[in-house]
């Protein structure tokens, strides 16, 4: 007994290294892009999480400023192991419903055939008054 002394017995052992996967799975945050207020990419669990993307270029009217927030969404979930295809849902926040038909031509564009994420759209007011358009997107890993 003495040689054993201080090791765990088998069943003791497996049970503290199936808890220690368990807990590196299922509960590992992953952040990227960590600033004083946010990451723009959080992973946990193969869920993916973006932060509020909003456009390149603010002086664009709404359908420039859709397309270039949707190519960074693209950009964010590719460097996060997911794509288009893999988005679980969408929130948009448009500053005047009177683009709302001009950001859904992009957006429809955008969207992969049979692969449109659940969504929401509401009018909200925007961080910078030139901003029309943001959006915020949970994705699955690929």
């Amino acid at each position: 007994m003495g040689a054993l002394a201080g090791y765990e017995s088998g069943s003791h052992l497996a049970e503290r290294l199936l808890h220690t996967t368990f807990q590196e799975v299922f509960m590992t945050i992953e952040r990227k892009h960590t600033g004083e207020r946010m990451s723009r990419i959080v992973k946990h669990n193969g869920t993916i999480y973006l932060c509020g993307q909003v456009c390149k270029d603010a002086n664009d009217d709404i359908t420039r400023q859709t397309e270039t927030m949707l190519e960074k969404v693209d950009e964010l979930l590719l460097e996060a192991g997911s794509d288009r295809e893999h988005m679980l849902s969408a929130t948009l926040y448009i500053k005047s419903m009177d683009d709302f038909a001009a950001m859904n031509a992009v957006w429809d564009a955008w969207v992969p055939q049979g692969h449109a994420p659940a969504r929401a759209c509401v009018q909200a007011s925007m961080a910078r008054p030139e901003l029309l358009v943001e959006i915020s997107v949970v994705a699955a890993e690929k």
